[in-house]
C-alpha cells in the first residue's frame, strides 16, 4: 500500500499585502505546492492537496479530518495574518500525524525577531544591536546609524525596500511610522551591518547536515544600500531584483565555511528547530559572523535558496523532497553531530580544520 501524503497550504486570497504591492509573495507558495506535488508523485505516494482559509475553526475542522500518513507542511499562515503559521504542527501532533519541518513553537518564535534576537544573544551569538520601536515610542532610540527598519513579525522581505536603511531621525520616523500603518505593531530596528552576505540551509533533527553556502553578491547602482529587498526577491524588472544575485557555493576558504555551518548549527540547536531550517548571516567590519534571520520551514519553490542549496550539493530536487520526508519519518534520534558539506574542489587546510565536525562530501 502507497504511503499517504497531505500537502497543506495556505490558499493565496486577498490581505493587506495587496494594498502595499506585495501579493507576489503570497502567491509564491503554489509553486511550491506544484513542485513538492511534482516530486512526491514521482516518489510514488499518493498525494493528496490541502489548502487551507480562514477561520481557523474550518481549518481545524480540514485538518481533523484527513486520511493521511503524513502532512507535508508548507503552511505559511493566513494572508495577512503571518502569526497563524504556527497553528498547524500542534492540531496534526495532538492527532499523532507526522509533519515535515519545524514544530509550532519554532515558528513562532522566529517569527518575532526581537524574542529571537534576545534569545541569541544571551547564548552569546553575534546579532546586530536593535531596539522595537513604534510611533509613539520613537523617543527611546538609542542606537547610533546607520540602522535598518522592517517589520518585526514578517518575512519574504516584506516591508524591505532602499527606504529601510535609515542614517538620521528623520528618514527613521517616517520608516517606523511607515511600517505601522502597513503591517501594524512594532518596526524592529537593527544595527546595519554593511559586510559580507551569507545564508544556508541546515537539515535534520539531532544529526545535522549544512547544505552549500551561498552569498548575496550586490552590484547596485551607487548610494543604493545593499539590503535584499522586496523588490531583490520579487519584481524582475526593478534595480535590486538585477543588482541582487545569490552565489552557490560561496567563493570562500574552508575554514569561513567551517565558522558559519558551526555557528548556523548552534542557532538550530538552540531554537529548536527540526527539519530544515535557513539562517542569515552578515560579516560586521572586525570579521565577526552576525545573524540576521532565521528562518525555519524556508520557500523551497526551485530556485530559491533552500532548493538551490541542495542541488548545489548534488540532490535533484525530487531527492531534496524526499529527504524532508524521511527527516520527518525518523523524529528524532539520541545523535547530536552535524555532516557539513564540502564542494569537491575545496577540502580543510589542516586536519584542525575538522576537529569538531565530521565532514561529509556530498
Amino acid at each position: 500500500m502507497r504511503m499517504r501524503v497531505a500537502i497543506v497550504y495556505n490558499e493565496p486570497q486577498q490581505s493587506r499585502y495587496d494594498a502595499v504591492g506585495e501579493e507576489k509573495a503570497v502567491l509564491s507558495v503554489l509553486e511550491a505546492v506544484e513542485a513538492v506535488h511534482r516530486a512526491l508523485l514521482e516518489l510514488d505516494f499518493d498525494v493528496t492537496l490541502v489548502p487551507l482559509v480562514p477561520p481557523l475553526e474550518r481549518a481545524e475542522r480540514e485538518l481533523k479530518n484527513l486520511n493521511t500518513d503524513l502532512v507535508f507542511n508548507l503552511f505559511e499562515g493566513f494572508c495577512g495574518f503571518p502569526e497563524t503559521e504556527e497553528v498547524v504542527p500542534p492540531i496534526l501532533s495532538k492527532m499523532g500525524i507526522l509533519f515535515t519541518g519545524c514544530p509550532g513553537p519554532v515558528l513562532r518564535l522566529a517569527l518575532d525577531k526581537a524574542k529571537t534576537k534576545l534569545i541569541l544573544q544571551a547564548a552569546g551569538i553575534k546579532t546586530p544591536d536593535f531596539q522595537p520601536l513604534n510611533p509613539k515610542t520613537l523617543n527611546t532610540f538609542q542606537l547610533d546609524y546607520p540602522c535598518i527598519v522592517k517589520p518585526r513579525c514578517e518575512d519574504a522581505s516584506n516591508g524591505l525596500s532602499a527606504e529601510s536603511v535609515v542614517h538620521d531621525f528623520w528618514a527613521l520616523e517616517r520608516q517606523v511610522n511607515a511600517i505601522s500603518d502597513s503591517y501594524g505593531g512594532d518596526a524592529i530596528v537593527e544595527k546595519f551591518i554593511a559586510g559580507r552576505e551569507f545564508n544556508a540551509t541546515v537539515m535534520g533533527n539531532s544529526e545535522f547536515t549544512v547544505l552549500p553556502v551561498s552569498e548575496i553578491v550586490y552590484s547596485l547602482p551607487s548610494g543604493m544600500p545593499e539590503v535584499l529587498t522586496f523588490d531583490a526577491k520579487w519584481k524582475p524588472d526593478s534595480p535590486y531584483f538585477e543588482g541582487t544575485k545569490p552565489v552557490c557555493p560561496a567563493e570562500i576558504e574552508a575554514e569561513e565555511q567551517q565558522r558559519i555551518a558551526e555557528t548556523i548549527t548552534t542557532v538550530y540547536r538552540l531554537l529548536g528547530c527540526r527539519g530544515y531550517a535557513r539562517v542569515d548571516l552578515r560579516l560586521d567590519q572586525e570579521g565577526q559572523l552576525n545573524v540576521i534571520e532565521v528562518n525555519p520551514n524556508p520557500d523551497i519553490s526551485p530556485g530559491t535558496g533552500a532548493a538551490r542549496q541542495a542541488e548545489a550539493a548534488g540532490m535533484t530536487y525530487t531527492q531534496f523532497v524526499e529527504k524532508i520526508v524521511q527527516l520527518a519519518l525518523d523524529g528524532k534520534d539520541n545523535e547530536n553531530r552535524y555532516s557539513l558539506y564540502v564542494p569537491r574542489r575545496q577540502t580543510p587546510r589542516n586536519k584542525n580544520t575538522a576537529r569538531h565536525t565530521r565532514i561529509q562530501t556530498l
